[in-house]
């Protein structure tokens, strides 16, 4: 599993890969815009603390093929390094991504609803493919069924593409991503401290501190006794 984090926001990014096995981070417009400084700028300094060889995935505003083509040319020579352009999966989206592959330029297909438009984008050239899970829910679909029918589709068809599963509001959703085989999952940095918590952990670790201390002493670990 790869774990990516869903934010534009540098401390969130710092944090994260300080403490948890981070792939990548994923941003879209709507979280670019909530920094609200200069959009390069961001995007300059998510690369430079997560480094060249991580997982950045940016996302193209045009809705025309050939703009959407300039865009992710205009930012891989100026980001650079593991980069993906996220296209929505629009039929103008769907022809930049055929261009794209012919020109090298890795793509993330995002806004993704249904299977079938997963692997429309897959079949186009997209390396992964990203289905919003909680909007599926929101829309009395089930986005974990979902994310199953298209690694169903993609094994039956012998596509390459992967699924970096998106839009979750909660660690069950997540869980039961995961348990699809899916290959990725895109969070918000509150998610990614919750898949770690548990009241239970928490009690363990005071009790077995609260032991330790009552024969060794307060502030006492096992290289300074």
């Amino acid at each position: 599993m790869m774990y990516l984090l869903d934010t534009a926001n540098l401390e969130q990014i710092k944090r994260a890969f300080d403490l948890y096995p981070m792939s990548g981070v994923t941003t879209n417009p709507t979280i670019i815009s909530k920094e609200n400084r200069n959009f390069i700028e961001i995007l300059k300094g998510i690369r430079s603390v997560i480094g060249k060889d991580k997982m950045l995935h940016v996302q193209a505003v045009s809705t025309k093929a050939e703009e959407i083509v300039k865009e992710a040319e205009y930012l891989n020579e100026v980001i650079g390094g593991n980069l993906y352009i996220k296209v929505p999966v629009i039929a103008e989206g769907i022809k930049a991504m055929k261009i794209l592959k012919n020109k090298g330029i890795k793509v993330t297909a995002t806004a993704i609803f249904t299977a079938e438009q997963a692997l429309m984008a897959a079949v186009s050239g997209a390396e992964f493919v990203a289905p919003y899970v909680n909007r599926i829910d929101n829309i009395t679909g089930s986005g974990v069924n979902v994310v199953d029918e298209i690694m169903e589709l993609f094994e039956l068809h012998n596509v390459d593409a992967k699924v970096l599963a998106a839009s979750f509001k909660n660690v069950q959703q997540v869980h039961e991503v995961a348990l699809t085989g899916a290959q990725s999952v895109t969070v918000n940095a509150q998610i990614m401290d919750k898949l770690l918590e548990h009241p239970l952990t928490d009690w363990s670790v005071e009790q077995f501190i609260k032991d330790w201390e009552t024969v060794y002493g307060k502030g006492k670990v096992t290289n300074n006794l």
